[in-house]
């Protein structure tokens, strides 16, 4: 008999309110609400960029969620989790904060535009970030939905890391795709940062001796997804070539309107 989904777990680069409103930011504002009016339960994490107001949003650390190390490339990093509140859609977001990688000003650049450097460790420190405190909250999601690059690479986690606990052993992930771009590829060290319990060389052999750049990090998040959704109007036409060559589970961008009936359908499909 196939599974009912009841649980969803939306993994998210931006939101509206707490960012500026974009396609992205809106639909990871909006699509737990829809999920949630039609009697789904859901969580929805983001990362606590330095540009976050937080008195104004009133964001507030979770103490009892917060405390764990993440090592990443031999280095801890603490994980900070806080909560708020959007009050008109009765929805909580989580944040993961750290003081390294996430009290800067801006979002993915700084203020003159330039990527930041370690945006690729900071990918990795809000994906395992979210794995751990989805864990902590004692709490199994039918459906993990990724948006926006910086969530790329929880498919692999999910799968590989991941896939023996409890918690997420059943879970399918979906991956949006985005009109979201970065321009500045990723470091050589990136596969090595990637290593974790579960995670061998194979498993990273999409990076090997490879730029690491936009279109080679959506393919490698696909690889690991069950289903793909284009989320916004215009994405790059390689990456959808890449799904049609690989017959991936896939739906084209849908009107905005009727969007989360189409999507609910889609999360059936994969279970």
């Amino acid at each position: 008999m196939k599974k009912k989904i009841n649980k969803i777990l939306y993994i998210s680069q931006e939101i509206f309110p707490y960012l500026p409103e974009s396609e992205i930011a809106n639909m990871c504002r909006y699509l737990p609400q829809a999920m949630q009016d039609r009697g789904k339960e859901t969580r929805t994490f983001m990362p606590k960029f330095g540009a976050i107001n937080e008195r104004r949003n009133q964001l507030h650390e979770v103490i009892r969620l917060s405390g764990m190390n993440l090592i990443i490339d031999d280095t801890d990093h603490p994980l900070i989790i806080k909560v708020a509140s959007i009050q008109a859609a009765r929805l909580q977001v989580y944040f993961i904060d750290n003081d390294d990688y996430f009290h800067r000003k801006n979002t993915v650049r700084d203020e003159k535009g330039a990527e930041y450097p370690d945006n690729d460790e900071r990918t990795i420190f809000f994906v395992r970030g979210v794995m751990e405190t989805v864990k902590k909250l004692r709490w199994t999601p039918d459906v993990i939905h990724c948006s926006g690059w910086m969530t790329a690479l929880a498919p692999l986690y999910i799968k590989k890391a991941y896939n023996q606990d409890p918690f997420f052993k059943h879970s399918k992930v979906v991956y949006s795709l985005c009109n979201d771009a970065f321009e500045k590829p990723f470091r050589n060290l990136f596969s090595d940062r990637l290593k974790l319990e579960g995670i061998e060389k194979k498993h990273v052999s999409q990076f090997k001796d490879k730029e690491i750049d936009y279109v080679a990090l959506s393919k490698f998040a696909i690889d690991y997804s069950d289903g793909v959704i284009q989320s916004t109007p215009e994405v790059n036409p390689e990456i959808i070539s890449y799904i049609k060559d690989n017959k991936v589970n896939f739906i084209p961008y849908v009107n905005q309107e009727d969007y989360a009936d189409e999507y609910l359908r889609f999360y059936d499909t994969l279970m």
